[in-house]
Parts: structure tokens; C-alpha cells; sequence
């Protein structure tokens, strides 16, 4: 068994790797009464082509096949729902689907093994049929159409399309109406069989635990002891350039909703990514956070509301900067905003604001672990990016102002920027 202990949170996590390739993290939480399991398949909706352990040749599935498996997983040949099981044990459970993983969890204080039993007994009895396919297209169809209504989906959406020419982000999560009415229950066991074996798939527990008997515990519970191996994903190489600068929807909004993207290269290891990630948010900080002088100007004249963020958002196949915002004028925002990055490509970071902005991102990262739903979210986010989520703590402070200054000129290029907008 692997330890990892970070003393500046004073926390330890224990790793070990089962026999069939199954990856189990444990963070020790002593006197938490709470506990937090997250069971995850490194399995997204950009893995629609791929080619299966022993195989020759190239599977390609219809977009939003993850998706579609992790709503059929809670429903059992028995006719129970397994999130009612769940729930009428005593813990809060869901579910989810991201571009590269898939995830299931609960969180709860009392009957934790009989909830444990019931995720590892439904994750691990997939039923497919023709009928409950079919039922199910009926309600992601309505999902999707949903969202569709959403305009923060559909500005978030237009976004990654107009930075992302081949890249399956640009796909949504969902799929489509179209792309599900293909999907039927052999894709659907193929795709469980390729991507939910243990060998794929990561479990990530916090709580008042003793490690080695949680682990073990797991171990007896799990029902494959088959390692298939490694999964060829096939992605198309993505051009650097974006596809279109600026792209418009119009819906029903009160004010205008944009975003600002920024497309990055995916050309770094994974020792610089943990580096390359905090020196963003530092610069993101400095740039647009509450205390800049940018943003005290822009909410001041009024072109931009309190509702008023910036983040990046990367994995192994994608990279980019988001800004997100509702304004009467999106296009002098990104003018103002385009502005700034050039005056500071040309004076520098101040010294001060550079500290103190460093300072607050230490903080919010120390702070994640008062959390334990936040500590195992961003565990399991970081596996699959190939990355331990204590570097983050421990590589702060050897980021340096002229390092941030670069990273500013390498990332930052109005050539890379698209403007979405609904209004």
C-alpha cells in the first residue's frame, strides 16, 4: 500500500492496487461523523471510439452512450431503483457524467456498509433490455431537450464549439435526440464491459476509516477479477486555431449572457500541468477577481453584474480558459478585458497583488478539505487528468511571478479568443 502524507493539511492518503487493476484511495477523516464514497470509470462522453482490449479494429458508438449507462445503472432486473434503495437506507446518493469520467457516490452517517453494498451490487449488475432502452431514450429525450432551453447551457455549449473544431467536447454530454435513437442495449453492454472493469476505474472514500480494512472489505465485494488491459481511445488531432471568433444565440434573457474562451494548447507534461493550472487562476485572480481594479470598472459602469466568474478547464485531451458573465455589452467586456492582458503583457505583475493573489489561491485549496464531498470530487477529477491533488498544496509556493508572466504570454492570445453570447 502506498501513503501520501501532506503535512500542511495534516492529511494522509492511503492507495492501493487491487489485483484486477481497481484503484482505491482512502482519506482518513478521524471523528467525522460523515462518510463519502465516490466510485468512478475513467469513461466520458468524448470516448465514443475506441478500440477494446484484444482487438483490431475501431469501435465507434453514438454520442451520448455514457450518459445513457449511468441512468440505466440504478435500474435492476428486479424492478427496484437502486437510488431509491439508496436513499430509503438513510444516505444522499447521485450520479454523474463528465467528458472523461463517470461517476457514483453517496454520502451519509448511519448504515454506510448496507449503502456500500447496494452501489457495489447495482454498479456491478448492469440490465439492459429492449423495452427499458427504449422507455429511457423517451426521458434523456427530454432531458436534452431541456437543456437545449438552458441559456447557460446552450452559451457554455456555443463556446467550446466555436474553440473546438474535431475535439468530441464539442459533443454534448447528452448526446442528441438523434444520436441516442441509435444507441440499443448490445452498445450499451459493450460499452459497460469495455469501461467498467475494475482495471478502469477508480473508488475514493473518506471518512472515519481504518484503511486496510475498508480496502479489504472492497476487495471481497467486488465481483470481476478480470484486468482486460489498456483501452485505445481514438481522438482526431485537434487544430490549434479556433473555429469562429464570435458566435450568437437568441433566447429569453433578461441581459445578455456571455462567455470568453480561450483556447490552450495541450502540450505539457504532467508535472507542469499542477503549475501551469495554479498560475491561471492566479492570473485570472489578478486580472477579473472581486478586488481588481478591472473588475471594480466594469461593475462600477455597469457592463457587468455581480454574477461574474473565470476558471480553466482542462484534461488530457483539452485545455482552455472560461470566463462567464451577463452584460448589455459582452463586446466591450472582452475589448476592456483584452486591454488589460496587453498592458500587463508589456509592465508586468505587480509584486504585491501577485503575492496576495498566490496567498488566496493557497487558501481556497486548504480550504477544499474541510469537505470531504470536495476532497473526493477532486481526487477522482484529478486521477484522470494523472495528477495527486496534493500537489496542488505543496507546488504554491514555488510558482514565481515571472513564471505567472509567461504563462500570461503563452496562454492569453486574442487570436485563441472566441466571444459566446445569448441575447
Amino acid at each position: 500500500m502506498q501513503i501520501i502524507e501532506n503535512r500542511n493539511v495534516k492529511e494522509k492518503l492511503y492507495i492501493e492496487k487491487l489485483k484486477n487493476g481497481l484503484t482505491v484511495m482512502v482519506l482518513p477523516k478521524k471523528d467525522m461523523q460523515k462518510k463519502f464514497v465516490i466510485w468512478s470509470t475513467n469513461y466520458g462522453s468524448i470516448d465514443n471510439k475506441f478500440i477494446i482490449p484484444g482487438e483490431d479494429q475501431i469501435t465507434e458508438v453514438p454520442d451520448g452512450v455514457a450518459h445513457f449507462l449511468e441512468h440505466k445503472l440504478f435500474e435492476q432486473e428486479n424492478g427496484t431503483n437502486s437510488l431509491d434503495t439508496l436513499t430509503a437506507i438513510g444516505v444522499n446518493a447521485n450520479a454523474y457524467t463528465t467528458n472523461d469520467h463517470t461517476a457514483y457516490l453517496f454520502e451519509g452517517i448511519e448504515n454506510f456498509y448496507p449503502a456500500l453494498d447496494a452501489l457495489m451490487d447495482y454498479v456491478q449488475h448492469p440490465y439492459f433490455t429492449d423495452e427499458n432502452v427504449e422507455k429511457e431514450k423517451g426521458i434523456i429525450g427530454q432531458e436534452i431537450m431541456m437543456y437545449d432551453d438552458y441559456p447557460e447551457w446552450v452559451v457554455y455549449m456555443n463556446a467550446v464549439k466555436a474553440m473546438y473544431k474535431v475535439n468530441p467536447i464539442n459533443i454534448d454530454i447528452t448526446g442528441t435526440v438523434e444520436t441516442i435513437s441509435k444507441i440499443d442495449k448490445n452498445i450499451l453492454y459493450k460499452c459497460y464491459n469495455t469501461f467498467y472493469n475494475p482495471s478502469n476505474m477508480i473508488m475514493f472514500i473518506c471518512g472515519e476509516f481504518e484503511p486496510e480494512e475498508i480496502i479489504k472489505y472492497v476487495e471481497e465485494h467486488l465481483i470481476s477479477d478480470e484486468n482486460i488491459g489498456e483501452i485505445k481511445r481514438i481522438y482526431e488531432n485537434e487544430p490549434d486555431e479556433i473555429v469562429k471568433p464570435i458566435i450568437k444565440a437568441k433566447m429569453e434573457v433578461s441581459m445578455p449572457m456571455f462567455i470568453i474562451g480561450i483556447k490552450d494548447k495541450i502540450d505539457f507534461g504532467n508535472e507542469d500541468i499542477v503549475k501551469k493550472h495554479m498560475a491561471i487562476e492566479i492570473l485570472l485572480n489578478i486580472l477579473l477577481g472581486k478586488s481588481s481594479k478591472l473588475y471594480k470598472e466594469l461593475y462600477e459602469q455597469m457592463l457587468i453584474k455581480e454574477e461574474f466568474g473565470a476558471d480553466y478547464e482542462f484534461s488530457k485531451t483539452y485545455a482552455h480558459v472560461v470566463i462567464t458573465g451577463e452584460s448589455d455589452s459582452p463586446e466591450e467586456v472582452l475589448k476592456r478585458i483584452n486591454e488589460k492582458i496587453e498592458e500587463l503583457k508589456k509592465t508586468g505583475i505587480n509584486e504585491e497583488e501577485f503575492i496576495s493573489s498566490r496567498n488566496m489561491i493557497y487558501g481556497t485549496y486548504v480550504k477544499e478539505y474541510n469537505s470531504i464531498s470536495d476532497i473526493s470530487k477532486m481526487f477522482i477529477s484529478d486521477y484522470f487528468r494523472g495528477i495527486n491533488s496534493f500537489d496542488y498544496i505543496e507546488n504554491c509556493f514555488t510558482i514565481t511571478k515571472e513564471y505567472v508572466e509567461q504563462i500570461l504570454k503563452d496562454v492569453f492570445d486574442p487570436n485563441k479568443t472566441v466571444l459566446s453570447i445569448v441575447s
